[in-house]
């Protein structure tokens, strides 16, 4: 028999403990995620396949489908650009 001190970890519980450790290491040195955008993208009599319209919130998508204006009307988030 082999005896083992406690808080030795070997074997599966040794590599799922390593592999966790592993993962908190890059989530700590992981750049942040880019900052996201709400984009409007649909498409218009003079640009029938589908083109950003224009930010949400500056432009509103249900009142561009509504009026006629554009359809197949999406938001989409997009990674906005740092100022």
């Amino acid at each position: 028999m082999h005896v083992v001190p406690r808080g030795y970890l070997v074997g599966p519980a040794a590599e799922e403990a390593e592999r966790r450790a592993e993962e908190a290491q890059r989530l700590r040195t992981a750049p942040p995620p880019p900052a996201v955008q709400g984009a409007v993208y649909g498409c218009t009599a003079d640009e029938p396949e589908p083109h950003f319209l224009g930010w949400l919130g500056e432009v509103d998508p249900d009142e561009l489908f509504r009026s006629g204006a554009a359809w197949g009307v999406t938001v989409r988030r997009v990674a906005a650009a740092r100022r």
